[in-house]
């Protein structure tokens, strides 16, 4: 049996292979999450069972990751995705769309008892971050992580993974742009003020239902 694979804070973890990639790498560590023998694949080259035909072949660990970051980034920004389900135009040179990033985490990339859903939440106030930040730590479990959008004051422009907490401590996210399990402290994000790869306003999430 291939033992699980698991991030806590402090933890180093694979770092995104482009400047445009930090969606499709912290959805390529959710499935690692999800998947052991796809783990091992990535940090071993040890095939078995990974659980997806479209795995690369690449030498080392950072290849077999940036290959497979190349894989997913195809699928969340074409107009058929994971699921074959059908998603809206987005530009690649954007990065990751949500829905896109929705289809991936329902199909492999998470629990597959999990529905995911998108919420904007650029426009609330503090009362309403500190909603939002009490629900994503609710949703987020073993199996079920969230995807963050954070960016500016005027648009999203980075992808984190949310990770869920240890006991009842804070959430804790894989920051792909330096491969670091870091925290997310409630008053950073009520605040707006991540200091996450240099941007500081939380605008979305993609989340599993609450169950």
């Amino acid at each position: 049996m291939v033992a699980p694979f698991r991030l806590v804070a402090g933890d180093h973890a694979p770092v995104q292979q482009t400047s445009t990639t930090c969606g499709s790498a912290s959805l390529t560590v959710a499935r690692m999450l999800a998947n052991p023998a796809f783990a091992q694949w990535v940090r071993d080259g040890i095939r078995k069972d990974a659980g997806d035909g479209d795995v690369p072949d690449s030498g080392t660990e950072a290849q077999r990751f940036a290959a497979y970051e190349q894989v997913v980034a195809s699928r969340t920004n074409a107009m058929v995705g994971a699921g074959r389900r059908l998603q809206l135009p987005w530009p690649r040179a954007l990065g990751t769309p949500p829905w896109g990033a929705l289809n991936e985490l329902e199909y492999g990339a998470a629990d597959p008892d999990a529905d995911y859903d998108l919420a904007w939440f650029r426009q609330r106030g503090r009362a309403g971050l500190q909603h939002t930040y009490a629900a994503l730590r609710a949703r987020v479990r073993p199996g079920r992580p969230a995807l963050l959008y954070v960016g500016s004051a005027w648009a999203p422009r980075h992808v984190v993974l949310v990770l869920p907490p240890t006991g009842e401590q804070e959430l804790d996210v894989y920051e792909p742009s330096v491969g670091r399990v870091l925290d997310l402290p409630e008053h950073a994000f009520v605040e707006r003020r991540l200091a996450i790869a240099g941007w500081d306003v939380p605008w979305a999430a993609v989340w599993a239902d609450p169950t």
